[in-house]
């Protein structure tokens, strides 16, 4: 019986079986963030012990930063600048690489890793930030853990994971015109539930898979922690080797062509077995919009708000009923056409330059509706130089859009920043629960196109009207 990628990639870290479905797993990498990063440093350091190999730990300023241009230490949150300088000392202090504020290569964690390569595809890497899994777009075991988790990693190199259970999703045939690795991420959630990958390790293959981005694989995996899965992974191929050759931590001369000779064997055998496998149509796959407040609760743009009776073997009447009075929905509405307060294009899902590209097709030429907050924030300094090397800035802000320093930003609302009480919301980013991005707006979740088209109107709009 053949062995999938996960399953190779965990015996090439298994360091020993701690107890019957409990590994000691070899750790390559650790990434830090001001938010959680300098509480694992600081206790670490509190308690005597180093770090066992600073060379593979990086450290960057993203989730409580302020994104406004001429930004400092200061921060919105009022606790803010205390992380940051926390962080900050403590990483010189042990000398890790820091991609500090002022730094051309900071940025949200997430995007800088990959277009530094630090991610590789055979690797293991964690990170105290439950969207690490969007790092297995390039081949790597890339999960989330907690801030203790953090310190054990950082110590000794190693830490103790439960083995997951398998997930193979073969996506066959092609995304039609118009549709996106987000779009694809919202059905295969809608479709499966929000709980459908616990306990996994979820393998996304297929025709539809091979055919996206190095960028769009990321989107896709990112959400992986909205579908509960362990962590997700995309077998690497050509596109992978061609992304990562030249990037700053990639290995070079000779050791760059023996990485690149192991990584073609990083892909599942033909007769691998999976604990679960899932099959998708990629031609059932359209533009989505969640109209709820979980990942789950999300439609074809073209749809409407369900009945309970449609989803009642996902969601629970609670939440369903929970869902409508906070969205301020009825069944059967129709999403298209609802009016929006604000819109924002971010977020480690969707904020790389091939997607600011994107919605800056879309905006060209256009101007976001008054009546709309629009603010755009790149994933990374690099992302945002790029950018205004292509004139794309100067097309936001033409059409009404703030242009933003790099990192988390709205997103969430640690960064003190917030939109307004129940204000209705269309983002590009993960989660639409209660309260995330601020004092209850009404967050709905969509592709940056799908934003960039619902700023122009005014209210939520299909961006394939706009070709």
């Amino acid at each position: 019986m053949g062995s999938s990628i996960l399953e190779k990639t965990w015996r090439a870290h298994h360091l020993v079986a701690t107890d019957a479905d409990t590994d000691l797993i070899l750790v390559d990498r650790v990434l830090l963030h001001e938010r959680t990063g300098g509480v694992a440093l600081k206790s670490l350091a509190e308690a005597g012990r180093s770090i066992l190999a600073p060379r593979q730990t990086f450290v960057t300023m993203d989730h409580v930063v302020d994104t406004r241009p001429g930004r400092s230490d200061e921060t919105i949150m009022p606790t803010g600048k205390a992380f940051i300088t926390a962080t900050r000392e403590a990483a010189q202090a042990a000398g890790l690489t820091l991609f500090d504020l002022g730094d051309p290569a900071q940025g949200i964690v997430h995007v800088i890793s990959p277009e530094m390569a630090i991610v590789l595809p055979g690797a293991t890497l964690v990170c105290p930030d439950s969207h690490t899994c969007s790092q297995g777009a390039l081949g790597a075991l890339a999960w989330g853990i907690g801030s203790t988790a953090a310190e054990h990693a950082l110590a000794s190199s190693t830490l103790r994971v439960k083995r997951p259970k398998t997930m193979r999703i073969t996506i066959d045939g092609r995304l039609a015109p118009g549709v996106t690795a987000k779009d694809l991420a919202l059905h295969l959630i809608a479709r499966f539930g929000s709980s459908g990958g616990a306990g996994h390790i979820v393998e996304y293959a297929g025709e539809a898979v091979s055919a996206l981005d190095v960028g769009a694989r990321l989107t896709l995996c990112n959400m992986a922690t909205e579908f509960a899965a362990f962590t997700a992974i995309i077998a690497p191929d050509d596109k992978v080797v061609a992304y990562l050759k030249g990037r700053r931590f990639a290995p070079s001369g000779s050791d760059w062509d023996r990485a690149v000779a192991v990584w073609g064997d990083l892909r599942s055998d033909d007769d691998a077995v999976f604990d679960t496998e899932h099959k998708v149509d990629a031609a059932d796959v359209a533009p989505m919009v969640t109209w709820g407040i979980s990942p789950q609760q999300a439609v074809s743009l073209d749809g409407s708000v369900p009945t309970f009776d449609a989803v009642a073997a996902r969601d629970p009447r609670e939440l369903y009923d929970r869902a409508l009075a906070y969205m301020d929905v009825a069944p059967g509405t129709s999403l298209v056409g609802l009016p929006i307060g604000a819109a924002f294009i971010g977020s480690w899902t969707d904020s790389r330059l091939s997607d600011l590209r994107r919605a800056a097709a879309i905006l060209k030429g256009r101007k976001a509706a008054a009546s709309v907050k629009a603010i755009c924030v790149p994933g990374s300094t690099r992302v945002k130089a790029a950018a205004e090397a292509e004139g794309l800035d100067k097309i936001f802000t033409d059409a009404g859009f703030e242009w933003r320093e790099s990192g988390c930003s709205m997103c969430f609302f640690s960064g003190g920043e917030s939109f307004g009480y129940r204000q209705r919301v269309i983002s590009s980013t993960n989660r639409n629960f209660e309260s995330r991005q601020g004092p209850e707006p009404r967050s709905h979740l969509p592709s940056p196109e799908t934003v960039a088209a619902s700023a122009i109107a005014g209210m939520i709009a299909d961006p394939r009207t706009f070709a």
